[in-house]
């Protein structure tokens, strides 16, 4: 053989493969994908084209598999069978008339994920981290047929031992216990694996959410996560929101030896809502297990009380074909008149969202965003705060809630009674990456509560002020900036 030789074609046939790798991406990488990825993408692909090429074929789809999104459209299409004669909306549910905009959001959430507008629920406000485990404790506890979980983070500790005891207790007393994780989120959590072997021990049904192992026949892309939080109670009761089920701490060290503790919101719900929230929890176990279990024939009777609400669930994620979440999210900020008030941790918008809310701003609402003064996501914390001047130059005021507290709350409200809580950041994760849930709730008394605790976030954070931010230090302003380049690669 002639080495000589064969070394003197190795640069042409890398110059070969170079050129047929740009020219591939050019044409599939913009495939059905937003503008802005697929020119990070490109990017990345031209600057380093094998790396890139490798690293687009592991992480370049935001797509779950065929069979897992066909089961979701099956779903869909049986949710909209079953729940065909219920009202687009139902203002008889609540006293406070309905924005002119409303309905057509209604209608774009029912069509986007299937879920209508349901009323009649008594919704609680869970703010306190410990009263939260101890509510879904008691509700557990107080089980007579089933008990459904779903947790992103599920980790058994001091902090949620009385959650799981509750479990034990109701499983061992013949009650339906089946519960759902997220499997990579859970299983490097310090405590993970210890949760699996406990339920495995108690003979509790559980099942790992979208499990990664490449080598076992469960290859997906690993980033694309269930960060849903949903326990259902007997059907007519549930509790949703941004909350994991682990200690505040989430029992890593790091965040220990810093004293960082996460503060969250959820609510306890009670009536028809419920049983669409357990839908949810149904859809993920069959897309999980294959098991098909029928949920309850009739809707709980509605709550007659005068603080009665609709509620309409919107699940999102990589399972749909539209982004569900940032789509309901943008047209509540366009419906926004008066005042718009934002809580996400994580908040890192694509272009329609930055513009629905600059916009927002600009024609005179009062719009409002809590975020974190400290960082748990380094990158995510550097690539938020390359959008403040843009936000604070159109009028948006920005609230750093005060460290050590990671405010991980997820919510915001329009004007003065709608509202949106759940599991979703606005980011670009939460909207293409993440299974989510989020409960849009019609009620003026209920925007009320929900806006007394806000003013609890106003009074434990700091406003940044324009002047302020334009001469925080250079390295700050650069590491911020580079940061902001890896928000567009999905």
């Amino acid at each position: 053989m002639n080495w000589r030789a064969l070394l003197k074609t190795v640069p042409a046939v890398v110059l070969v493969v170079d050129v047929l790798i740009r020219l591939t991406a050019v044409v599939t990488v913009p495939r059905n994908t937003r503008p802005s990825s697929a020119m990070a993408w490109l990017m990345a692909i031209f600057v380093a084209p094998i790396p890139g090429s490798i690293l687009y074929a592991v992480l370049g789809s935001t797509r779950l598999p065929q069979d897992r999104r066909d089961k979701q459209r099956d779903v869909n299409a049986l949710f909209v069978q079953v729940t065909e004669d219920v009202p687009s909306l139902d203002t008889a549910s609540s006293t406070d008339p309905a924005p002119s905009w409303l309905p057509s959001v209604v209608h774009l959430n029912r069509r986007l994920g299937s879920m209508p507008l349901l009323g009649g629920n008594d919704v609680t406000l869970l703010p306190d981290y410990l009263a939260s485990v101890r509510a879904m404790a008691d509700a557990v506890g107080a089980a007579k047929r089933f008990v459904h979980v779903e947790f992103y983070i599920l980790a058994r500790d001091e902090t949620t031992g009385p959650f799981f005891d509750a479990l034990l207790a109701a499983h061992n007393r013949g009650v339906d216990v089946r519960v759902l994780y997220d499997h990579w989120a859970t299983i490097r959590n310090p405590l993970g694996p210890a949760t699996r072997r406990w339920l495995e021990e108690n003979g509790i049904p559980f099942q790992e959410m979208l499990p990664f192992r490449p080598f076992r026949g469960s290859w997906r892309r690993p980033d694309l996560r269930n960060h849903r939080k949903i326990v259902v109670v007997d059907g007519g009761l549930a509790f949703t929101g941004s909350q994991n089920m682990v200690d505040d701490s989430y029992n890593k060290p790091d965040n220990i030896r810093r004293g960082l503790h996460w503060k969250d919101l959820m609510i306890r719900l009670e009536g028809p809502s419920a049983l669409a929230l357990d839908a949810l929890f149904l859809t993920d176990w069959f897309s999980e297990t294959g098991d098909f279990l029928p949920t309850a024939e009739e809707l709980p009777a509605e709550r007659t009380s005068s603080t009665a609400v609709a509620c309409q669930i919107v699940p999102s994620g990589p399972g749909f074909e539209g982004e569900n979440n940032l789509r309901l999210f943008n047209a509540l900020v366009y419906g926004a008149q008066e005042r718009l008030i934002i809580a996400s941790p994580y908040f890192v918008p694509d272009d329609s969202m930055l513009y629905a809310i600059t916009t927002a701003a600009e024609r005179g609402v009062d719009v409002q965003l809590f975020a974190c003064a400290v960082a748990d996501q380094y990158v995510v914390y550097h690539a938020q705060r390359s959008y403040y001047e843009t936000l604070l130059r159109a009028g948006v005021r920005i609230f750093l809630y005060e460290e050590p507290t990671v405010l991980h709350s997820k919510h915001f409200t329009v004007d003065d009674d709608i509202a949106v809580v759940g599991s979703s950041n606005m980011d670009m994760r939460s909207f293409s990456l993440n299974l989510e849930v989020s409960v849009m709730i019609h009620g003026a008394e209920f925007v009320e509560r929900l806006r007394a605790i806000e003013d609890d976030y106003r009074a434990m954070s700091r406003e940044v002020t324009l002047d302020q931010w334009l001469t925080r230090p250079a390295a700050a302003q650069i590491l911020d900036t580079v940061a902001r380049l890896t928000a567009a690669v999905q």
